[in-house]
């Protein structure tokens, strides 16, 4: 018989050693088989013949010392499909391994290095991307948490980079025990410090309760960034608020985007304790024990840098893309597009091409000293009431890949460029990107433009121009990309045109005009023949509300046109050729001297002497026609339809006399009046006097000056400063 046999004590312990150990074994088996498995794939996946994509990737990163590696799960699944799984549906648990075998094939491949760093090797950060449809922030439920999830948005924040501890080392303050190497979970889960020092001591006090301190400098850390992921506008249904995601990002994804980037993320759905700042009622503890808020952990990330159209769906098949060539190749593809923006809005034929050539938009040209100039047409229509300028702004935020449709009084100068606020969880000062930064490479529709305040509308002068956006507040100073058309709809000041009024309708800075390329100004005309057609067609589509889109034959759908401008957005970027250029240079001597057929006709000098702003707005719409034909170059024909949209948009305006009084808008005489008008209101009355507007108007009268320039003259001084209205504005105070 066996000595020791009937020795129960030790049998039953050696039997719990065994079975605690096997069942150990056996999750030790597993994980070791599945780190020889993502080994193996690393070491052994190849594309063709020779190509060993990951290893060679992996050894060419390190060598640089960018210790990461990006992986695509289509392959990994084509590798081993059991492995792909267990990876999408607990990737906590299986990623850090594959990390794991990352750096020890890491360590193979590198051999050998310089003896300074042979003895240890970096831990390498696994990127995972994959083309899967991405799901929305509105369909993430309880059913996808702790599985990997990809969702594309907006990025509208982002944080400064933080510090996190990866391994602690804590010290009892008591007795001074080191418990060194302790790991703490990835994400936004900390790590729960021992209540008792459990060191048993023979002599001595007891520790007290608490008694461990992090150890900082024996703490190994990594960086990280949290991110706030905005729903995209076109996924967020009518009525309802965009939703929210909270992003953590470390290590080589910090920096990787800026607020106003279209981004699909690829991450772990995770929860962390949610952070209530206030504490909680006696008896609210116990019941909030369970409840969680989610976020994201990145593990991947597929930035849009370039602008225009969106990451998802900006793949086109080879069909479409035979359809999109069909079309440019036809003569009249300008008039087929016109006639499909707003089908349902009668007329404004005009006004619908050069809405088509906002959409498609000139290109963009970066000079050889880092200067660049805007390709984007910002368009501005004025007009009466009842004329479908909202209609159309509406219907472009459809049709545009990116659109973002704000109306005037309801957007404040933050709203629309950028604001910077104080992050509630981390106190810290954050920015968010206002409607200009989040359309970047798209339009902007801005309705009610001329009951925007002063200071707000002023706040957009950069963004139209530049097409940067430009912030310095509570100590962070930055510029943003704002690389979008702007598209205005604005009233006259009397809420409808008045042609005797002239230059009155309109109350625009100067600065402002000049920086819109086109400016249509829509009157309500009087004309039986017309209303007559109006009439009808409003009649038409009121009864055949559901068949409208069938009626007219050759007509694109919105889809269709969507997916066009995307296309020649992307693919095309034409040049003005030397015949057009030679063209454009002459009419340009030609409209800035001003023709004697022209004073002829005007009975006038030229009223609008044409400024390099609006000669570079010809050539971006000359550009936009041939972008529609996908053609490499504007040819004469472009640059003739695009001074014919000139001249019948902004020349027309200028030379109708409505924009007299913006910025080249004034005839020589009318400005001569209006000099020798405030010389003498100047000599009249002194510096903090005041005298009755109504005796100034009467007294000029009478030396027969024009009754509209002196109060244009007095309204200009009181913009300035220089006058104020007094007694209910009936006496005028000089202040200057």
């Amino acid at each position: 018989m066996a000595t020791g046999f009937d020795d129960a004590g030790l049998f039953f312990s050696d039997d719990i050693r065994s079975l605690g150990d096997r069942h150990d074994d056996g999750s030790q088996d597993l994980r070791l088989g599945i780190l020889r498995r993502f080994k193996e794939f690393l070491r052994q996946f190849h594309e063709g013949t020779f190509n060993y994509k990951y290893r060679d990737d992996l050894k060419r990163h390190y060598n640089l010392g960018q210790y990461w590696l990006e992986v695509d799960l289509e392959d990994l699944t084509s590798f081993d499909e059991t492995l792909a799984d267990k990876l999408m549906k607990q990737p906590a648990e299986w990623l850090p391994l594959f990390e794991d075998a990352a750096t020890q094939v890491a360590d193979e491949v590198t051999r050998p290095r310089p003896e300074e760093e042979d003895d240890q090797v970096e831990d390498i950060q696994i990127l995972l991307k994959s083309t899967a449809n991405p799901s929305n922030i509105r369909n993430l439920t309880s059913d996808y948490m702790s599985k990997l999830v990809k969702v594309p948005g907006i990025v509208i924040s982002t944080s400064s980079v933080r510090v996190k501890a990866t391994r602690i080392a804590v010290q009892c303050r008591g007795c001074r025990n080191v418990i060194p190497n302790i790991h703490v979970k990835p994400g936004l889960e900390g790590y729960l410090m021992p209540r008792k020092c459990n060191v048993e001591q023979a002599a001595g006090p007891k520790c007290p309760m608490d008694p461990y301190f992090i150890m900082p400098d024996k703490c190994k850390c990594v960086d990280y960034q949290m991110l706030k992921l905005q729903e995209a506008p076109d996924a967020v249904p009518t009525g309802e608020m965009p939703r929210h995601l909270q992003v953590y990002c470390d290590r080589y994804l910090c920096e990787k985007v800026a607020p106003g980037n279209r981004v699909t993320m690829m991450g772990i759905y995770s929860i962390k304790k949610s952070s209530g700042t206030n504490k909680p009622k006696r008896g609210q503890d116990r019941v909030a024990a369970g409840i969680r808020n989610p976020y994201l952990r990145l593990v991947g990330i597929d930035v849009d840098l370039k602008g225009p159209g969106r990451t998802s769906g900006a793949s086109f098949t080879p069909v479409e893309e035979e359809e999109f060539r069909r079309l440019a190749a036809q003569p009249n593809v300008y008039d087929t597009i016109s006639k499909s923006i707003a089908p349902s809005i009668y007329g404004s034929m005009d006004m619908k091409k050069a809405i088509a050539c906002l959409l498609f938009g000139g290109s963009r040209k970066r000079m050889p000293d880092g200067l660049t100039r805007r390709g984007d047409i910002n368009l501005l229509m004025l007009g009466d009431p009842g004329t479908a300028k909202s209609q159309l702004l509406k219907f472009v935020e459809q049709v545009s890949p990116i659109g973002v449709y704000t109306s005037g009084k309801g957007s404040s100068a933050a709203g629309l460029t950028a604001s910077v606020i104080r992050d509630p969880a981390s106190r810290n000062f954050i920015m968010e990107g206002g409607a200009m930064v989040l359309a970047d490479g798209g339009v902007v529709c801005i309705d009610e433009f001329d009951k925007m305040r002063e200071d707000d509308r002023v706040a957009i002068h950069e963004a139209m121009e530049q097409q940067t956006i430009s912030i310095a507040k509570a100590g962070i100073t930055t510029t943003l990309n704002s690389r979008c058309s702007v598209l205005a709809a604005a009233n006259s000041v009397f809420g409808r045109w008045d042609d005797t009024k002239g230059d009155e309708n309109i109350d625009f800075m100067p600065t402002i005009l000049s920086r819109f390329d086109m400016i249509f100004i829509v009157k309500d005309e009087h004309n039986e023949r017309r209303d007559m057609t109006l009439a009808k067609h409003v009649m038409n589509i009121h009864m055949n509300a559901l068949q409208t889109q069938h009626t007219v034959e050759g007509d694109l759908s919105i889809d269709f046109l969507k997916k066009y401008i995307e296309y020649c957005r992307t693919k095309c970027g034409p040049r003005i050729s030397a015949e057009a250029a030679e063209k454009l240079k002459n009419r340009y001597v030609l409209m800035r001297c001003g023709t004697k057929e022209h004073e002829r006709e005007s009975e006038k000098r030229t009223s609008i002497p044409i400024t390099v702003r609006q000669l570079e707005a010809i050539v971006r719409i000359s550009e936009s026609l041939s972008k529609m034909a996908l053609k490499p170059f504007a040819s004469d024909a472009d640059v003739d339809e695009a001074l014919r949209l000139f001249q019948v948009s902004t020349l027309d305006a200028a030379n109708s006399g409505d924009l007299s009084g913006a910025e080249g808008f004034t005839t020589a005489e009318d400005q001569d009046e209006l000099n020798r008008i405030e010389k003498q209101l100047k000599k009249r009355f002194p510096i903090g006097s005041q005298v009755s507007e109504h005796c100034i108007i009467q007294d000029f009268s009478r030396q027969k000056y024009n009754e509209r320039a002196i109060y244009k003259v007095i309204h200009f001084m009181i913009r300035r400063g220089e006058l104020q209205h007094r007694m209910q504005r009936k006496m005028l105070y000089r202040m200057k």
